[in-house]
Order: C-alpha cells, then sequence, then structure tokens
C-alpha cells in the first residue's frame, strides 16, 4: 500500500532563510502571522525544511509521493515565485512530488494566464486557496472565472476551511460553510479539496452528499484530540477522504522539535483509516 500525503507545503529558499525579512518584502503579512508565529514557550509552530529534508522525511516515515500545495498569498509576484519554485522542484523529483499552483483572483487576466503557465509547467491542480483570507468575495467575477477554467482544465481546487469550533489563534479567519455549499453547486465540474476535515463534523453533514467535494486531513493533530478521528472518517464518504499531513507544520509540539508523518499516520490507522485514505483515493485522483 503506497502512502500519499495530499497536503504538504514547501517555500523557496530564501523564504526558509529568512522568513520575516522574506515576507515583509513581499508584503504577505498574513503568511508570516501565520507561519513565523512561536508558541508560548518560544517553540516555532513549523519548520522551513528545504526539498530534499523533505523527501529525506518522507523516506524515513514511509511517505511514498507528497503533493505539494501553495499558499494564500496576497500578492500576485509572490504566486508566480511559489509556482515558479514548484515546477523545479516537479521537475527534479517526478517520481516523488505533484504540485498544485497559486493565485490571487484579484489580479484578473494575469492570474488566468498564471495558471495556464502553471499547468504548462506540470501543475496538477489549484490551491491551498482561501477566498476569505485573501479578501476576495465568493461572487467574485474573477473568482467565477478561475473556478470555471479550473473545471475545463480539470484541476482539483484546494481549499482552507476553518472548524468554527477550533480555537482562537493570530491570523485565524472564518470561513462560512454557505460558502462552500454554494461553490459546490455552482461549479459541479470543479472538484473541491476541503482542507482540514472541510472544517469539521458540523460542516461536514452540510457538504459530504456533494459528489465534487472532497476532505483532507491535514493539521488534523493540532486541531481534533486522537478519539475524534474515527466519527470523522465514518462520517465522510471514504472515496472522497486524502491523507494531509500540513507538513512543515510540527503536529506534536509537546514531543516532537521537528516535522514529520509517522505519528500522525498512526494514529489515522489506530482510528480506521483505509489504505484508500492514505494513498488510494490520492492515487486514483493524480493517477499515480
Amino acid at each position: 500500500m503506497r502512502v500519499i500525503d495530499a497536503h504538504v507545503h514547501l517555500y523557496p529558499p530564501e523564504a526558509g532563510r529568512e522568513p520575516t525579512a522574506w515576507a515583509a518584502a513581499r508584503r504577505e503579512t498574513h503568511w508570516a502571522t501565520l507561519c513565523t508565529r512561536r508558541r508560548k514557550d518560544g517553540r516555532p509552530v513549523q519548520a522551513f525544511p528545504a526539498v530534499d529534508e523533505l523527501l529525506f522525511t518522507m523516506d524515513a516515515d514511509g511517505v511514498d509521493r507528497a503533493v505539494l500545495l501553495g499558499w494564500y498569498w496576497e500578492n500576485h509576484a509572490t504566486c508566480v515565485e511559489q509556482n515558479s519554485f514548484y515546477a523545479a522542484c516537479i521537475k527534479a523529483h517526478p517520481d516523488r512530488l505533484a504540485a498544485f499552483a497559486t493565485v490571487h483572483p484579484a489580479a484578473g487576466p494575469a492570474a488566468l494566464a498564471e495558471v495556464r503557465r502553471a499547468v504548462g509547467e506540470g501543475l496538477v491542480g489549484l490551491g491551498e486557496l482561501s477566498p476569505h483570507s485573501q479578501h476576495v468575495a465568493i461572487d467574485d467575477p474573477f473568482w467565477h472565472e478561475l473556478m470555471n477554467l479550473a473545471g475545463a482544465l480539470k484541476l482539483p481546487v484546494n481549499l482552507h476551511v476553518t472548524d468554527p469550533a477550533s480555537r482562537k489563534f493570530s491570523g485565524r479567519v472564518d470561513t462560512p460553510v454557505g460558502d462552500f455549499v454554494e461553490l459546490a453547486r455552482i461549479f459541479p465540474r470543479t472538484k473541491f479539496i476541503l482542507a482540514h476535515w472541510g472544517g469539521g463534523p458540523g460542516y461536514a453533514v452540510e457538504l459530504k452528499d456533494f459528489p465534487n467535494v472532497y476532505f483532507d486531513t491535514a493539521a488534523s493533530p493540532l486541531i481534533y484530540e486522537p478519539a475524534k478521528l474515527g466519527p470523522l472518517i465514518a462520517t465522510l464518504p471514504a472515496d472522497r477522504v486524502l491523507y494531509g499531513s500540513d507538513y512543515p507544520l510540527i503536529l506534536y509540539p509537546q514531543t516532537d522539535a521537528l516535522p514529520g508523518f509517522a505519528g500522525f499516520l498512526g494514529e489515522l490507522r489506530t482510528a480506521g483509516a483505509s489504505d484508500a485514505v492514505l494513498g488510494g483515493n490520492a492515487a486514483r485522483e493524480f493517477s499515480w
């Protein structure tokens, strides 16, 4: 059985070396708020590994392939920079990595052109996007054009979703479930992958019956106790749940100094996650 992580983030080397300065130079204040945070004891919430470190950790923890997701950047130029970096990653490691493109709808026609450019470079989806974090209305005309283009090109769209019952933290953005219901209804040709269990059990009830809506498990240990995983798995359609870690978030800050995959994979297996959830569904969706 192959394990495929459908929710991994990497950043250009310059971001890893000086993340705060890199973000400031690009006016990416929301990313800096979320990704350079430190816990009360001073430890970082995530690391900034290079692609070789990702591959080493995948090998050590039994992950065969990973899907690199972009970010909900505030500026078009940062989207282009991220997409170009990912194009180089998948070109160097086509047997281990796939990647999604990131865009900002406020760029208008330039965003549509960037999607086509990224697809030409081998990227296979859009996301992780967040119209709520990017200050884009769900009924924005260019957002609609992006979703239509994704459907036409058969590009899955990964969207950030916040569980309304989750704890508050700096940079947290609410994502009303009605917006995702509307997207699934208006764009039936577009496949949506809703991150973080699609916002949890309350949202899942309203979203699970849309055949174009999928769910990933990203960041789960930071949101839910292990005992909640079994009921979540049982609630959602087994063929539309994708294992995702949200690497390089440090999922077990009480015990781990570095990000990894093994602990959460163990929790999912204990909770009854099937081979389909851990890799089979992603293998089908990405033709691996």
